[in-house]
């Protein structure tokens, strides 16, 4: 390691403890980190437009003469100054902070160079706090030569300081470069600029350099950083695949009962199902861990492939975990579990945070010896007061809902509890490689099946799940018809109320989702209370259930299993439905305020219609004027019921960030890298992990060292 790779940053002037601490929230803890604190932007500051060229939406720099200021009062005090180009045009500077000196520096006749982003104001174009200077006319402010670069910063560490640091980093840079850990034969196919060379043109790009590339992320320097950092990345995701293939875990062979459960099955597997039932039976015959994640659109059939892995690992003597983000689709996966596997004389147990402490203490001791086969519940797994007898498999549904920690902490409770239960090799096949000796005095993992109905896209699969094998469930069971959505103006809400009654008298079920609870008139959003009694008032014949997450988990489960049997025409909810509610017979769904949904969560929600064999229609209610965004989401949704078409098209809109949800957290922080816009070298950046890993784990270490550095607690998960 060179000298700027470890030196911390209180070697750098102006650098005391208050300081670190802001700088370590933005991770940066060394020299090099600082150096590596790329710009996420850049101003341009090199071109002076006239105010009637500006665009709103726009970031530029203009001047003008000050030809009015003032001073209102009201909601919010404001500092307004108008300025006007020698053509006439105005534009008119917003202050909200400031003190009464800066206002009085606004004198009419000053010229006024400024920066910002151009907006559409009551009186016609402004700018809202921009960047400013006073001009001397006699000795006009030479231009900027190059682009200024925007840093991501923190609460209490504004720009101007950042940059002083980056500046005395660069200067150190010139004298002691950092080291090349791309290994040579890589640099030589990339042929990209060095490390070095890319650093200094990112923090201070030259007049010389291509400026509009360099806004545009299109520029060779960036992407010499970029693929770096995303080799780094893939290289952690090896990693972590190469431990768990060190790992010990129980051998699990299909018997007898799997067989069963198929044949007692209503219907035929589809063959999507097939497949990925023979990948996860094929992992849990290995004896280490299965990492496996099973991606299925809504309604494809997860479930009943996760039921028949969990006989598999249940015959071979060992508990089976399944963990659900809600009590909804817990409960869900209870009912599920319980009809296809009580038949074979395999035990069910439920756990949850409303149990009463009677028939808690009896789940709890089901579970602890090692009675409870099959153990159902949410978060609640994680407490304390569950112990397993020996868990062989956990399963995981909706996973983007959990942290990673809470993942690992059930991981490591099936570890604890095998390494000490692990006397108890009943029902292990005699001709496999499986040694009960050598298990007790290894640290044993449960395998891991995950699954998600939100569909990845597969550029984000590739990074942000590379650690795990992948399998996809691309084919939904015969019989499903496709759904069809209508998109509609809430001014149409009445009468779209009335004729929901008159398809629920005809023996329709219907949801209508609120995605609020309460009323709130800066969202125009209905309250689901106030909807449920509208339709009461309106008809009064009309059985109708409200849900939404302030109800006590055993008010909502009455009302979702009265729903079930059809004991209700109509379902009022918030998105508390989004996941884990079964009700073939419902066919009907409107989703209020549809335009304030992410069109991952419409097609969850959609998803809960069309599970039967009739034709299911789904309405999205609007509140205008919708925004382009707005527009986009609704038609995507009115045009395909494809979760991996509308996967790709959320991306596009909302970027990785949310789509990955809480994983993000734990896993793919990038700096410079976009999961996103750089996609493209996501491919070759895994390639390029495999060769280095296996012919260069120096240089592996070194940049593993360099991009993820203290950020890589996740990598035990």
């Amino acid at each position: 390691m060179t000298m700027l790779e470890i030196t911390p940053l209180t070697e750098l002037k102006g650098v005391g403890e208050k300081q670190l601490e802001k700088l370590h929230k933005l991770g940066l803890h060394t020299v090099q980190d600082m150096l590596l604190h790329l710009p996420l932007r850049y101003q341009d500051k090199t071109v002076l437009k006239p105010i009637e060229s500006l665009l709103v939406g726009v970031e530029a720099q203009t001047e003008g003469t000050v030809i009015a200021q003032a001073m209102t009062r009201g909601g919010r005090n404001s500092l307004l100054v108008t300025l006007q180009s020698p053509t006439g045009a105005c534009l008119t500077l917003r202050f909200f902070h400031y003190h009464y000196r800066q206002a009085q520096s606004f004198t009419r006749g000053k010229t006024v160079r400024v920066y910002g982003e151009v907006r559409s104001g009551p009186n016609g174009l402004e700018m809202v706090h921009p960047a400013y200077s006073f001009i001397n006319l006699q000795k006009p402010q030479p231009l900027e030569s190059t682009l200024t670069p925007v840093y991501p910063t923190t609460e209490g560490l504004g720009q101007p300081s950042l940059m002083k640091l980056i500046r005395q980093t660069l200067a150190r840079l010139e004298n002691n470069p950092l080291p090349e850990h791309l290994p040579h034969e890589v640099l030589q196919e990339l042929q990209l600029p060095s490390l070095n060379s890319a650093i200094q043109i990112l923090h201070q790009p030259q007049a010389s350099d291509d400026l509009l590339a360099i806004k545009n992320f299109q520029h060779p320097a960036q992407h010499r950083l970029i693929i770096e950092e995303l080799i780094s990345q893939q290289l952690g995701l090896q990693r972590l695949r190469q431990q768990e293939q060190k790992r010990c875990s129980p051998p699990f062979f299909p018997s007898q009962k799997t067989n069963e459960l198929i044949a007692s099955l209503p219907f035929h597997l589809t063959g999507a199902q097939r497949h990925v039932l023979q990948d996860i039976q094929q992992d849990l015959q290995k004896p280490h861990p299965m990492q496996r994640l099973v991606q299925g659109d809504v309604g494809s059939g997860k479930t009943v492939v996760a039921a028949i892995a969990a006989v598999q690992v249940a015959e071979g003597g060992y508990q089976v975990a399944i963990m659900a983000p809600t009590e909804i689709l817990a409960e869900q996966h209870l009912q599920a579990f319980q009809e296809w596997l009580a038949p074979l004389d395999i035990q069910v147990a439920w756990i949850n945070g409303r149990m009463k402490a009677a028939e808690k203490r009896h789940a709890l001791a089901q579970i602890d010896s090692g009675a409870a086969q099959v153990i159902v519940g949410t978060h609640a797994l994680f407490q304390d007061a569950v112990n397993f007898n020996q868990l062989g498999l956990v399963i995981i549904d909706e996973q983007h809902r959990f942290g990673v920690h809470q993942r690992l902490t059930l991981q490591q409770k099936g570890q604890k509890i095998i390494l000490e239960g692990s006397e108890n090799t009943t029902n292990q096949p005699s001709n496999d490689s499986y040694n009960a000796k050598h298990l007790r005095q290894s640290e044993v993992h449960p395998h891991q099946l995950i699954m998600t109905a939100t569909p990845i896209p597969r550029t984000l699969a590739m990074t942000a799940y590379g650690d795990l094998e992948l399998s996809v469930i691309d084919e939904l069971p015969p019989g499903r018809k496709p759904i069809e959505t209508a998109v509609m103006s809430n001014a149409k809400r009445e009468e779209l109320m009335a004729h929901l009654y008159a398809k629920c008298k005809q023996g329709v079920q219907a949801y209508w989702v609120c995605p609020l609870i309460e009323e709130s008139e800066l969202l125009h959003a209905q309250a689901a209370e106030v909807t449920a009694t509208q339709f009461t008032d309106h008809w009064p014949d009309l059985r109708v259930g409200l849900v939404h997450g302030r109800l006590k988990g055993e008010e909502k489960a009455r009302v979702m299993n009265a729903f079930k049997a059809h004991e209700l025409d109509l379902l009022v909810a918030t998105t508390v439905i989004e996941v884990g509610v079964n009700v073939p017979n419902a066919s009907l769904m409107i989703i209020e305020n549809a335009e304030r949904l992410g069109l991952a969560q419409l097609h969850q929600l959609r998803g809960r219609v069309g599970r039967g064999d009739k034709q299911s229609h789904c309405v999205l209610l609007y509140q205008a004027p919708l925004s382009t965004t707005g527009k986009a989401r609704l038609n995507i949704m009115r045009e395909t019921n494809d979760g991996f078409v509308i996967a790709e098209e959320d991306l596009k809109i909302r970027g990785p960030g949310e789509i990955l949800g809480t994983r993000q957290t734990g896993g793919v922080q990038l700096r410079i890298a976009d999961l996103q816009r750089d996609a493209a070298f996501i491919e070759s950046a895994q390639e390029y992990s495999r060769l280095i890993l296996q012919h260069y784990p120096h240089h592996a270490e070194a940049l593993e060292q360099r991009w993820i550095g203290y950020k890589t607690e996740y990598q035990n998960a």
